[in-house]
């Protein structure tokens, strides 16, 4: 092989990982670097501008004097923790020198395509559980939580139609606030017990961008300001649509059923709260895909950070018990990376979900449009949502100080 060709072979493999692991749902400046390791690595010298919407490669072999640019556009990925490990130990087989070149192209192309190891029966009552294990988050009733499981599940056969057709994509999250927010508004007049509101954040709560917003700000924090900023934005547009399609649902069932006086019920006991974070730990191993060999690291991740942030929040308050959470969190899943040679990110993002307040963004949104409180204790919400979202994101940040992971992702 020519060094010309050599050039070829790397850049294609470069430009092919970078494609697969955007569309796993890396964040910009964690696969920005971890590129910049493996061509390094290669004997390449590159730079790299990704964001959420586009990647640019700027690749060149000193050796001979040449150089590649390419540039794409790309819809923002899907977080796929199964697709990232496999990734990951593909990559390191190359380095290696276990796999060459060709042979990792090829294996890239079988992880894109490897069908959901899951299947959609398991994804369907793993979607209904995480809206029922919500519900039961915010310790409201087993009503609530009844209603927001079974609405929950009205929402995955929105998502399941939405991969057949890109008109229900493109209007997926009013469709579904919209449709939830209906039913919910007729479920009133046979429960009246029911929070309705609560039900129809439950129900949506796989839409609502949490994550999203403390990727983004994680993205800030490390100075990719081009990808952070779009994302937080491409967040906050979605969370606009989910309210969007909230208010109207509500307005039209009140329309259609009237509204009907509420009536405050029993709350739950507070051993539910565990139970919650189990259940939700379990559907989201499912949701995102994770191997079932790293499943039971995840499922503890969620533990750890729910546990840290009770005991932190005891102590320092509940915006900064999510510090506390986090840097515990941080520090797990960076003891993870370390044993088994993996991603920190593939239970760090399982843990994070239990920890992240998009929930409360939403509920802000609601109490200054409106007036109205969704739940009780909401004063001051928004300035308390954005100071746990700095925790998080200063949390994860002390965590990697402390005990620094082993892998770039």
């Amino acid at each position: 092989m020519t060094e010309h060709d050599d050039f070829i072979e790397k850049r294609r493999f470069i430009i092919r990982l970078g494609k697969a692991l955007h569309k796993f749902g890396t964040p910009a400046y964690r696969l920005e670097t971890h590129l910049q390791s493996i061509s390094q690595s290669l004997g390449l010298q590159a730079s790299f501008v990704i964001t959420p919407t586009s990647l640019t490669f700027i690749l060149m072999d000193d050796d001979d004097n040449q150089n590649y640019n390419h540039i794409l556009r790309v819809a923002p990925g899907d977080i796929d923790l199964g697709a990232l490990a496999r990734t990951d130990e593909l990559v390191d087989e190359v380095c290696s020198g276990q796999r060459s070149l060709s042979e990792a192209i090829v294996r890239l192309d079988e992880i894109a395509n490897k069908p959901n190891p899951y299947g959609r029966i398991l994804t369907f009552f793993a979607f209904a559980a995480s809206s029922g294990a919500f519900a039961m988050l915010m310790r409201t009733s087993w009503n609530d939580v009844f209603w927001s499981t079974i609405l929950g599940s009205l929402v995955c056969l929105f998502v399941f139609w939405s991969e057949r057709s890109k008109r229900v994509t493109e209007m997926l999250e009013p469709l579904s606030a919209l449709t939830c927010a209906f039913l919910a508004s007729g479920i009133t007049l046979i429960d009246p017990t029911v929070n309705a509101p609560l039900i129809i954040l439950s129900s949506i709560i796989a839409f609502i961008p949490g994550l999203a917003l403390t990727l983004g700000l994680s993205e800030l924090a490390a100075r990719n300001l081009m990808a952070g900023t779009a994302r937080i934005m491409d967040a906050v547009m979605v969370l606009f649509k989910l309210y969007f399609g909230a208010v109207l649902g509500i307005a039209l069932g009140q329309k259609i059923w009237g509204e009907v006086e509420y009536i405050v019920p029993h709350i739950m006991p507070e051993w539910t709260s565990w139970a919650a974070v189990t259940t939700l730990s379990i559907s989201l191993v499912i949701l995102f895909k994770a191997r079932k060999k790293d499943a039971p690291w995840g499922i503890i991740s969620g533990y750890v950070a729910f546990g840290a942030s009770i005991w932190g929040g005891m102590h320092l308050g509940i915006a900064l018990g999510a510090f506390v959470g986090a840097c515990a969190l941080g520090i797990y899943s960076n003891v993870f990376s370390r044993i088994m040679n993996l991603p920190s990110s593939i239970v760090k993002l399982l843990g994070l979900v239990v920890l992240v307040p998009g929930s409360k963004v939403y509920i802000g949104l609601n109490t200054a449009i409106s007036g109205q409180e969704m739940i009780g204790n909401s004063a001051d919400i928004g300035s308390q949502t954005f100071l746990i979202f700095m925790s998080l994101v200063a949390g994860l940040i002390f965590a990697n100080v402390i005990f620094p992971p082993r892998k770039m992702l």
